[in-house]
C-alpha cells in the first residue's frame, strides 16, 4: 500500500487517556491542553459497557470540537472477541474525524498487518482515503519487546511505539505494585532496557516513542521525575492520566527555553558559516562554542521539539564581524 501524505510525527507531549463509556470525562477532555487524546474501549471500559462506548465514541468524535488535538481511539487487543467490531464501529462511524487506531498488547508484526488490513477495506468501503488513519503499537510484554523491531516495520500506518508499564510489569513477573516506580531491592533504573529498546525500534523507522503511564495521578513531582527520565532518553511524549498531569507532560517534553533559543542560534550560525557570505567553512564558533553539521543535527532535534511546542524564539542571530 502506497500511503498518502500524512503528517506522521503530530506533537504527543500529552497522550490523554479518557474512558470512551464516561461522556462527563469525553466532554472535559476537549479543553484540556493535552497534544493527543486517546479514547479507551480496553482497561478503561468494563466488558459489559463495551458495545455502547463504541457508539459514545463515534458521537463524541463526529460532534465534539478536538481541536488541536490528535483524535486516537485505543480498541481492544486481538487476543480478545472485541477487537474487529471495535475497528470496524469506530472507523465506519467516524473515520473522518479519527486521525489513529492504537492497538494494544501488540506481540508480533503480523498483529500490525491484520489492523492494516482491516482498516484499509474500511477505508475502500466507506470511501475514505486509503491510509490515511494512522496506528500506534503498545507494546506491553516480552513478547512484544522481543519482536518489536519487525512491528515498528511492519506497516506504513504506524506513528508511534508506545510503553504499557502496568501489563509489561505483570508479564515478567517484576516486584512491584506500583506502575512507574522502581521496584524495591533494584538499584538502578528496571525501565531503561526496555524504554531504549523501544527507542531504538521506533527511531530506525522514523517513529515517535511514547513512555507509558504514572498511576500516583495526584503526585505531580512524581510524574515529573518518572517523564523527566523518558525526556531525556529521546521520548517523545508520556501519557497521562489526570488533568492535573497535562501541563506537567507538555512542559517535561518541550525544550526549556534558553536550550530552544540555543538550539536556534546553532542553526542560524551554522547557516551562515556555510554560506558564500560566511566564508563556506564546515564549522565556526558561536561564543566560545564550536559548531558543524553534528551540531546542526542536534539543533534540529531541540529546534524541532520547541516549534511543535508553539515556542518562540527570544534570541537574535547576529554575524561576525569580519
Amino acid at each position: 500500500m502506497t500511503g498518502p501524505s500524512v503528517n506522521r510525527l503530530r506533537p504527543r507531549r500529552s497522550c490523554l487517556a479518557v474512558p470512551g463509556s464516561n461522556p462527563r470525562f469525553l466532554e472535559k477532555a476537549q479543553g484540556l491542553p493535552a497534544d493527543q487524546v486517546f479514547l479507551d474501549l480496553e482497561d478503561a471500559c468494563a466488558p459489559l459497557a463495551k458495545p455502547d462506548a463504541r457508539h459514545t465514541i463515534v458521537k463524541f468524535l463526529n460532534e465534539g470540537d478536538w481541536s488541536g488535538k490528535t483524535r486516537v481511539v485505543r480498541v481492544n487487543d486481538w487476543t480478545t472477541e472485541w477487537t474487529y467490531r471495535d475497528v470496524v464501529t469506530v472507523v465506519e462511524g467516524a473515520g473522518q474525524n479519527l486521525d489513529c487506531v492504537m492497538l494494544p498488547k501488540v506481540q508480533d508484526a503480523q498483529q500490525i498487518v491484520a489492523l492494516d488490513l482491516l482498516l484499509t477495506q474500511i477505508e475502500r468501503t466507506m470511501g475514505f482515503e486509503v491510509g490515511r488513519i494512522g496506528i500506534e503499537a503498545q507494546i506491553e510484554n516480552a513478547a512484544g519487546l522481543v519482536n518489536v523491531d519487525a512491528i515498528a516495520a511492519a506497516s506504513p500506518r504506524l506513528e508511534t511505539i508506545v510503553f504499557g508499564p502496568a501489563d509489561f510489569m505483570a508479564s515478567i513477573n517484576m516486584k512491584s505494585l506500583v506502575v512507574g516506580e522502581q521496584p524495591p531491592g533494584y538499584p538502578a533504573d528496571a525501565y531503561h532496557y526496555i524504554l531504549m529498546r523501544i527507542l531504538m525500534a521506533a527511531r530506525m523507522h522514523g517513529l515517535q516513542a511514547i513512555d507509558g503511564p504514572y498511576l500516583q495521578i495526584r503526585n505531580v513531582d512524581g510524574f515529573r521525575e518518572v517523564a523527566g527520565r523518558s525526556a531525556a532518553l529521546g521520548y517523545d511524549g508520556k501519557w497521562v492520566l489526570h488533568p492535573g498531569q497535562v501541563d506537567a507532560a507538555n512542559e517535561v517534553f518541550s525544550p526549556a527555553q534558553e536550550d530552544f533559543d540555543h538550539a536556534e542560534l546553532i542553526l542560524d550560525a551554522y547557516d551562515y558559516c556555510t554560506s558564500e557570505a560566511g566564508g563556506r567553512k564546515g564549522s565556526a564558533m558561536l561564543g566560545d562554542e564550536m559548531i558543524d553539521e553534528a551540531s546542526r543535527k542536534m539543533a534540529l532535534v531541540v529546534s524541532g521539539k520547541g516549534r511543535a511546542a508553539g515556542m518562540t524564539r527570544t534570541s537574535i542571530f547576529v554575524p561576525p564581524e569580519a
